[in-house]
Order: structure tokens, then C-alpha cells, then sequence
């Protein structure tokens, strides 16, 4: 098993910038293909990012892409979505997500998840 906790959500104006970590432990980290989700208020849990487990290759979703930036550091066992240009519709729970069998692209797919962190972007 692996253990992932998230942190560095928060209140940000429109236009601001925030990085969100997820520090995983347990089972070696670099085992685990990874991904950002978010879920806001009265809507589905959607995908946001993945990343390989060497990190090699990225997914985005269309919403977030030339805006998010994820990046992994196995040697620290953490992974990072570097959030630019936030809009009010980016306001969200997010959670990290890890699967030892594919790159998560589903809400369905993963097999562990942190607790979420809020990410609140006001206009």
C-alpha cells in the first residue's frame, strides 16, 4: 500500500499561482503511475493531470493544459501540480491519486487517494 497525503491548497485571487504537494509513503513510490483530480461543490470527480512513474510523460486535461504543470521527484517520494493563472472555475477539492497498473485518467482507476486539499480561487 502507499499512503499519500496532500498540501498547499489555499485562497488565491484569480490570476495567482499555487504548487500543490503530495507526500506518498509506504510502498516504494516510484512503483505508481500518478494523478491530480478535483471535485467541486455538487459535481463529479474529474481528472485533471498524470504522470508516468519515471515521469517521462504527461496528461492534461483541456481545462488546465499550458496552465498546470505536474512533476514528480521519486527520490523524495512526492508529486507536485504547479498551478498558474487560476480562474474561479478551478476552485476544487484536489486529491492525488496513485495506480500501480496504469496512468490514472478515470476517477475509477486509481487504487489509492490522498484526503484532498481545497484550492478556493476567488474573482
Amino acid at each position: 500500500q502507499v499512503q499519500l497525503v496532500e498540501s498547499g491548497g489555499g485562497l488565491v485571487q484569480a490570476g495567482g499561482s499555487l504548487r500543490l504537494s503530495c507526500a506518498a509513503s509506504g510502498r516504494t513510490f516510484s512503483r505508481y503511475a500518478m494523478g491530480w483530480f478535483r471535485q467541486a461543490p455538487g459535481k463529479e470527480r474529474e481528472f485533471v493531470t498524470a504522470i508516468t512513474t519515471s515521469g517521462s510523460s504527461k496528461w492534461y486535461s483541456d481545462s488546465v493544459k499550458g496552465r498546470f504543470t505536474i512533476s514528480r521527484d521519486n527520490a523524495n517520494n512526492a508529486l507536485y501540480l504547479q498551478m498558474n493563472s487560476l480562474k474561479p472555475e478551478d476552485t476544487a477539492v484536489y486529491y492525488c491519486a496513485a495506480d500501480e497498473r496504469v496512468v490514472p485518467s478515470k476517477p475509477s482507476q486509481p487504487d489509492y487517494w490522498g484526503q484532498g486539499t481545497q484550492v478556493t480561487v476567488s474573482s
